[in-house]
């Protein structure tokens, strides 16, 4: 084949190329005659900050060579998704020759990419189509904050503990040996007296409960509730011997324990405080949900004192466990000339006793 006929084989191939390029592209403007520049409109990004896309370069030269400045900065605005790319290549105004305009640069950051800009239609002079910018990159999606930590609640306040019922008169029961039953005194009574006087003038309901019965039928004008347990000369171990029955039968919300006057006038100090232990542990074990208040004895002899000093470490023991258990000083600050008779209180002596008495339990009452 002659060299003619291969150039004009070479441009029969070359014409169907640039026509289908220029088809592939959507084309936003009719072409301009004689190579006037044009470009197709990028499309909008959809990122946020997107650094604007090129436009395309125009070829201007005649002879068929091709444009080949880069295109300058396009004027996208910053979308949440890639920036505007740049507009594609302008024909050029002689055969044979394509524009060759650049793509823009790649969006900042976003979430989508942006469209490719369209080339523009072929000059006049059937110049190819320019080809189309390239996209612009869609950039990397902004990182979303860490979530704030919740706040931890508040922890719930626990219910305060009471042994008394939220109506009705709190069942007490006095518990020990003749100094609960208030010898010492006309008519006897003893602490427990003053004690209902206490909570009668506070408005508070309080009914004593027990086997045996004396004191005084009213105080105040209000009913004396006369049940106890007291029992003259009794020690530790015989007290244990009635409970929990016969002496907690009557179900008390709170005990109070006077005891340990005996063990010590009878020589048996020895042992007697691991004796209260076991004693207080019947108790609470037969009335888990009921408040025992453990007295340190009031004055007798030299003895006394180191029974007393053993006491405060058996109620804290309990208490660690869990138990309801309380302890009060009916000790210190008794004056012997409270009592009637070296081991019994006079009158002034029981109502100190109720008003130590009163002070650990009158919260409660209701």
């Amino acid at each position: 084949m002659g060299k003619r006929s291969a150039m004009t084989l070479r441009a029969r191939r070359v014409l169907p190329i640039a026509l289908l390029l220029a088809s592939s592209c959507v084309t936003e403007g009719a072409g301009v005659e004689n190579g006037g520049p044009e470009s197709g409109a990028g499309g909008l990004g959809a990122g946020s900050g997107g650094a604007p896309g090129g436009s395309g370069g125009s070829s201007t030269t005649s002879g068929g060579s091709s444009g080949t400045a880069p295109g300058g900065a396009g004027s996208g605005s910053g979308g949440s998704a890639g920036a505007i790319a740049g507009s594609g290549g302008v024909g050029g105004t002689v055969a044979g020759s394509s524009g060759t305009g650049f793509g823009g640069t790649a969006g900042a950051s976003g979430a989508g990419a942006g469209q490719a800009g369209a080339g523009s239609g072929g000059g006049a002079n059937g110049g190819g189509a320019g080809l189309g910018g390239s996209g612009g990159q869609s950039g990397s999606a902004g990182q979303s904050g860490s979530a704030g930590k919740a706040g931890s609640g508040g922890t719930g306040g626990a219910s305060a503990f009471n042994p008394c019922p939220a109506t009705g008169a709190c069942k007490v029961l006095p518990l020990g040996d003749s100094i609960t039953d208030g010898i010492g005194v006309s008519g006897g009574g003893g602490y427990r007296t003053e004690l209902f006087r206490l909570a009668v003038m506070a408005g508070k309901e309080l009914t004593f409960v027990g086997g045996s019965m004396n004191g005084p039928s009213m105080v105040d004008g209000q009913p004396f509730p006369r049940s106890h347990e007291g029992h003259s000369g009794w020690t530790i171990s015989q007290i244990d011997g009635i409970v929990p029955s016969p002496a907690l039968g009557p179900d008390p919300h709170i005990i109070l324990l006077h005891i340990g006057t005996n063990d010590l006038a009878q020589g048996q100090a020895n042992g007697a405080p691991q004796r209260l232990g076991t004693l207080m542990d019947q108790i609470t074990t037969d009335l888990p949900d009921a408040l025992l208040v453990v007295a340190k004895i009031i004055p007798l002899s030299s003895a006394v004192t180191t029974f007393n000093n053993a006491i405060p470490a058996l109620v804290m023991e309990r208490a660690n466990a869990g138990k309801h258990v309380v302890m009060v000083d009916q000790n210190t600050g008794f004056p012997t000339s409270e009592l009637a008779d070296g081991v019994h209180p006079n009158a002034a002596g029981y109502e100190r006793m109720a008003r130590v008495w009163y002070a650990a339990i009158g919260s409660y009452l209701r």
